[in-house]
């Protein structure tokens, strides 16, 4: 056993107890500061039923993290171009959307009044289609009032990145953000050649009707031809590692490279990862923060900020305590019933950082 494995030996028990529990098949950990990983480690298997081992490069859905990985990337450097303001409505730039007054600060933050989900995909055939029903759906409450985690605002801003960039969304990250920071694991519509990299998902019994494995699992952004703000990207541990570091050494006293600043500048990071209204809700723009009983635990300290995506996903990034911890797991295989995963996260945060500052 190396120094490294006796040192992480605690958080291991806690993902081999998982995979024990059938909480899910495999995962991969990632735990690291701003300059270096401390720790990365795979466990398990990609399904119960083959016996493949999963390895520190196994790809996986992000499912959500797709939000903030990609999309909110995407909004802050538009921002930070002055080609897109906060404070502005939506419709300035997604003409069909129905609503005048909603901003785009406001589908950041989840506080538009746009329901959360909407089963579209019964109903369209093409991204084209999806934008039309979510541009027309109407408001729950009025725009400002109260937080939903909202998949139709992350369409809307699809919409914005688009539609300002000129550039579909994929390739728009590929050119600004992947290419550029070598995540060169990190994309959408993985293509055949990384199947027996990649950790199935769930056996679909209600929109695909088999198993699905290579494609994007969420049913809208399925129809959408895979390509969404909301889900849609597939990466690795590695790859989610570099877009941490990025973002974790926006808050180090270590001069910025070069090479990060053509990402997005630190004042723009920093912005972004805020806490927006303080007491209505604890969503930065794009991100969320902790809060009691979310999947940051209880030991990541004020100013965190993270995500968590619907297959088993998770990323925590803690600038106080430069640490960033990331967890990637099938958990939905072979069934999205299985809930598991709300302990295991937030065992995994607070085993993370308690190691990590034990050994500084």
């Amino acid at each position: 056993m190396t120094a490294q494995d006796t040192t992480w030996a605690p958080l291991a028990r806690v993902l081999d107890t998982a995979v024990a529990r059938r909480a899910f098949p495999g995962a991969v950990v990632a735990i690291g500061r701003h300059d270096t990983v401390l720790y990365l480690h795979a466990f398990g298997h990609l399904d119960y039923e083959h016996g493949r081992p999963v390895r520190a490069t196994t790809v996986y859905d992000l499912a959500s993290l797709t939000k903030v990985v990609g999309l909110t990337t995407a909004m802050m450097q538009l921002v930070e171009e002055h080609r897109v303001a906060l404070d502005t409505p939506a419709v300035r730039y997604v003409p069909a959307f129905h609503d005048s007054t909603i901003t785009v600060r406001e589908l950041l933050t989840h506080s538009s009044g746009l329901p959360a989900w909407k089963p579209f995909w019964q109903r369209v055939h093409s991204r084209e289609e999806m934008f039309a029903l979510v541009d027309a759906e109407p408001l729950e409450q009025p725009p400002g009032t109260r937080m939903v985690y909202s998949d139709l605002g992350a369409m809307v801003m699809t919409q914005i990145v688009e539609r300002v960039s000129g550039e579909r969304l994929d390739r728009y990250l590929q050119a600004r953000l992947f290419r550029p920071l070598g995540m060169r694991t990190t994309r959408y519509l993985p293509p055949a050649s990384w199947r027996s990299r990649i950790a199935p998902t769930e056996m679909d019994t209600t929109y695909r009707h088999r198993l699905v494995h290579g494609e994007v699992h969420d049913e809208n952004a399925a129809s959408m031809g895979g390509i969404s703000g909301h889900a849609g990207l597939f990466s690795t541990a590695p790859d989610l590692a570099r877009f941490a570091q990025m973002m974790l050494s926006c808050f180090s006293d270590a001069p910025r490279t070069t090479h990060d600043a053509r990402i997005v500048e630190c004042e723009t990071v920093q912005a972004f990862t805020a806490v927006q209204r303080p007491g209505f809700s604890s969503r930065a723009l794009g991100w969320d923060t902790p809060s009691e009983g979310s999947s940051a635990g209880t030991r990541l300290l004020p100013g965190a900020f993270g995500h968590t995506g619907f297959t088993g996903t998770s990323i925590w990034i803690d600038p106080a305590q430069d640490l960033f911890v990331i967890l990637l797991t099938n958990r939905v295989y072979p069934t999205r019933e299985n809930h598991q995963i709300l302990d295991v996260r937030r065992a995994v945060a607070d085993t993370a950082v308690r190691v990590a500052s034990s050994h500084r």
